[in-house]
């Protein structure tokens, strides 16, 4: 039995598990196409608030990977969807983003505006590189007279391949500094997004894949679904062995093609855990791995044993260190 077979629909992160930057992630086009013959739905649900689902479809497509707009989730859909949800049909929406959330809003029959003086409801924020102060102006006198503050998403960082740029997370700061208004995010890890996601695509059996453990694996736990966390993007053994309770994915792969696998966690052992060729424990406040084999099932039984040590607490990475160099 695959791992795939128990679920209905893959919630699908994007950059750093199915492409990265314009290239598609080794494999992931194939093994997207083989889900897709077991009859799992596939769900492209994105952070990315700049760009239409048309526009994601596209660059997916472009990269191998079929996809139709109706197939992209973003968290510009989830913003639009819940202000239009807390305001008037019809409502002014001070968009301070780029055409991706301009589309969400007037999808669900808002209209979005560029200015304060139009009174609008709510202040949608989103990513986008022609963000200009004067926008962030507009948005700080929207909120300060009593518009609803919504951020697409809440993330500090943005990759890109010069390294991490400021996300939304950090540029929504601008407003909630100057207003004293913390934002409402509607991107992972809210839940916002998630509830989108199942309403269009009618998931019962979910299972969210992604790279991150701060974004997508915490979003599968507050929503009490299971996860899978694939090593094609930003989390690696240390984050995953130093992880809180809410960032431990239910599984670990080294990529897309571990769908396709049989469900692998590791076993308890009277003086451990074990999994594949790897046996791990934890003594001494410490972390010692031995065996070989896959470094993916060490990494399995590392975290295992780590994680049982620690409770609900997090592993000091001087613990963690000296096993992780035979991974």
């Amino acid at each position: 039995m695959s791992l795939i077979s128990g679920y209905d629909t893959l919630l699908l992160d994007l950059d750093g598990c199915v492409y990265v930057g314009k290239h598609a992630v080794p494999g992931a086009p194939e093994a997207l196409e083989r889900a897709r013959e077991t009859g799992v739905r596939l769900a492209f649900v994105t952070n990315n608030a700049s760009r239409t689902a048309a526009a994601i479809a596209e660059h997916l497509t472009h990269l191998g990977v079929a996809a139709e707009p109706s197939d992209v989730v973003t968290s510009a859909q989830a913003a639009a969807r819940l202000i239009a949800e807390h305001v008037p049909a019809g409502s002014a929406v001070l968009v301070v983003g780029g055409m991706g959330l301009r589309c969400a809003v007037r999808a669900h029959g808002l209209r979005p505006v560029t200015t304060a003086a139009e009174r609008p409801a709510a202040v949608a924020q989103g990513m986008w590189e022609g963000i200009s102060y004067g926008l962030l102006g507009e948005g700080t006198l929207a909120v300060r007279d009593g518009a609803w503050f919504v951020a697409a998403n809440g993330d500090t960082t943005l990759p890109t391949n010069r390294g991490a740029f400021p996300g939304n997370g950090s540029m929504s700061q601008v407003i909630a500094t100057a207003t004293g208004v913390r934002p409402v995010f509607a991107g992972k890890p809210e839940l916002p997004l998630h509830r989108e996601t199942l309403i269009r695509t009618g998931a019962q059996r979910p299972l969210i894949v992604g790279d991150r453990l701060d974004t997508d694996i915490e979003a599968a736990t507050r929503a009490g679904v299971d996860s899978l966390l694939v090593l094609t993007g930003v989390a690696g053994a240390l984050e995953l062995l130093t992880a809180v309770p809410a960032h431990r994915p239910t599984y670990v792969a080294a990529d897309l093609a571990g769908l396709h696998a049989p469900p692998v966690v590791a076993t308890k052992e009277a003086a451990g855990w074990a999994c594949g060729g790897w046996s791990a424990r934890w003594d001494d406040d410490a972390l010692h791995l031995s065996g070989g084999g896959d470094p993916v099932d060490g990494l399995r039984a590392a975290c295992a044993a780590t994680w049982e040590a620690v409770g609900d607490g997090h592993a000091e990475e001087g613990a963690v260190k000296e096993a992780l160099a035979l991974l």
